[in-house]
């Protein structure tokens, strides 16, 4: 695969680096600290060694000479090396640790809470638009998404279909996270349909035949594992009643296309339609894991069912977005922006939509999708006009 040069910058301390498989962790760290020791707990010698004694790490970095960046790629395999981590970098003998991690779930149960912010937290997101330059295709993104492993694949259908097969087997069952795979399998399904939607838990139990509880820790499974996320309510000054229920997504579009059931009754469009919405999100969460300011993404919903697809809000930054699928902009597509507008004047407004004209219309930047993530996104905070 040709290279893409990620817009994640090297920090010059320890750093954790989180990203689900297949994101591109190992290449980008690879190309950027090509002398670095590099202990791969894939393989399960390397598991056998450290697990076995985790202090063998102290060795390995005194044993390293002059080289004193150490790699230690999918550290949740042996989570109690993050005690010697810390221990190394309180000598303060300049060591930098790079630890990856396809789960946060074994890593959050140890105890040390990320090294106690010894070291800085990064995301490894999927490929997003500004990356891929001229390359980037709106349809191709839609069908396939963008994970790297996928992307310049000459069958990244077979990819995405094995893709979440690979985590049931080496991620889920292999660590003995749920007692019934098959459950586990049918809820993953299922939960292909609320993305973009409200979490209805009650719902989603009754559709997978599985008590509320099982719902709710398969969920929490699923976000440990980075393979979904949910975003709050925008509650900020609100003057109207609101939902209290999230979003669901799952992390990519490709990968919510590989896991939702099509068949004659579901509609073409309905899919396209959460599979943008989906792909704007990723976008937008991949933007704020990449910011030095605390951005916020949420979404608006009243109780009466006026709803804004994301509110970006931070320093410089307060906007509201919705996401329509269609190639025109129908008389009430603008409506809950508007709504949204009467509540927060000093929002900015974006209508996304597949169609080809840039407008204006009643304070809403009207933009077709392509053009918003190739052009404005990545300057979001320093946008004022066309």
């Amino acid at each position: 695969m040709r290279h893409v040069k990620r817009l994640l910058t090297p920090p010059s301390q320890s750093f954790f680096l989180l990203g689900p498989r297949g994101t591109g962790k190992t290449t980008w760290i690879k190309n950027y600290y090509t002398n670095a020791v590099w202990i791969d707990l894939l393989l399960p010698h390397e598991v056998n060694f450290y697990g076995a004694k985790p202090e063998r790490l102290i060795d390995t970095a005194e044993g390293s000479g002059e080289v004193k960046t150490i790699v230690i790629d999918e550290i949740q395999k042996v989570p109690d090396l993050l005690s010697v981590v810390h221990h190394l970098i309180e000598q303060k003998k300049g060591y930098q640790f790079i630890l990856t991690g396809s789960s946060a779930r074994k890593l959050k149960r140890s105890g040390v809470d990320l090294l106690a912010g010894r070291a800085l937290l990064k995301f490894m997101n999927p490929f997003v638009a500004e990356e891929m330059g001229s390359s980037f295709s709106l349809e191709k993104a839609l069908e396939i998404g963008m994970l790297p492993l996928a992307w310049d694949n000459p069958t990244p259908e077979a990819v995405l279909t094995t893709y979440t097969a690979l985590y049931l087997k080496e991620e889920i069952q292999a660590e003995g996270l749920v007692r019934n795979v098959g459950d586990f399998a049918r809820f993953l399904e299922i939960m292909s349909f609320s993305h973009g939607a409200l979490l209805n838990l009650n719902n989603i139990a009754s559709d997978c035949n599985i008590s509320r509880s099982t719902v709710s820790n398969y969920l929490q499974i699923l976000e440990d594992m980075l393979l979904s996320y949910t975003l709050n309510v925008f509650t900020k000054r609100a003057k109207r009643a609101l939902t209290s229920h999230p979003k669901f997504y799952l992390f990519d579009a490709g990968v919510f296309r590989a896991v939702r059931p099509r068949g004659p009754l579901d509609r073409t469009e309905e899919i396209h339609g959460a599979a943008l919405e989906g792909l704007i999100a990723q976008h937008l969460k991949a933007w704020v894991d990449n910011q030095q300011e605390d951005y916020e993404l949420t979404f608006w919903r009243t109780r009466g069912g006026s709803e804004v697809d994301f509110v970006l809000y931070g320093k410089n930054c307060f906007i509201a977005i919705e996401v329509k699928n269609g190639d025109i902009i129908g008389r009430n597509d603008l409506s809950s922006l508007k709504t949204f507008k009467e509540d927060y004047p000093e929002a900015k407004l974006f209508f996304l939509y597949r169609g080809q004209r840039i407008l204006m219309q009643n304070e809403v930047h009207c933009m077709p999708a392509q053009n918003f993530l190739l052009n404005v996104l990545p300057s979001l905070t320093t946008y004022s006009s066309f």
